[in-house]
């Protein structure tokens, strides 16, 4: 049985969503907000760090109305927007569908945390002896990242088939 474009692009988002929502509830139900667990020496940690503001905690001191704005309002219309393109690009190739599919599901999931929680929830931290160290992120940001590069991947190689045809 063939699940239909529709339906695919549903369950890619919900599964985007799913896993993220699901690793911040254990997150919140079992790790402190000021513990910090090595996974893997320093390397890899975990802790649970409320973020209030955007990406790095971008815009934690913006006033309410500002955050309201850009950290709720914004998101929510391009979030819209993006669904919309995608459900009816029906020219999309297969990577790009997935590509956006995960952008709009980690969006979704960080935006329904400023809805409900009031912040989003980080916990992973990588620090590779200070010659590549991340901020504290989520599996929601890992689905935008992964998505951002994906997309970044079918641009540049189909721009090489353009260019070689």
């Amino acid at each position: 049985m063939k699940l239909s474009r529709t339906a695919g692009i549903t369950l890619l988002i919900a599964f985007n969503i799913a896993i993220d929502q699901i690793s911040k509830i254990i997150v919140r139900t079992n790790i402190d907000p000021r513990e910090r667990i090595n996974v893997i020496g320093d390397t890899f940690l975990m802790m649970n760090v409320e973020n209030a503001g955007a990406f790095l905690g971008m815009g934690s001191d913006m006033n309410p109305t500002l955050k309201l704005i850009f950290l709720l309002i914004l998101p929510v219309g391009v979030l819209g927007y993006l669904i919309y393109y995608i459900l009816k690009n029906k020219t999309l190739d297969k990577l790009s569908l997935i590509a956006l599919c995960c952008i709009a599901g980690g969006g979704i999931a960080n935006v329904f945390d400023r809805i409900a929680f009031g912040s989003v929830t980080d916990f992973f931290h990588l620090d590779f002896g200070g010659v590549f160290r991340t901020g504290i992120f989520n599996v929601a940001d890992m689905s935008v990242t992964f998505g951002m590069l994906i997309l970044l991947y079918t641009v540049v190689f189909s721009k090489k088939k353009t260019q070689t045809a």
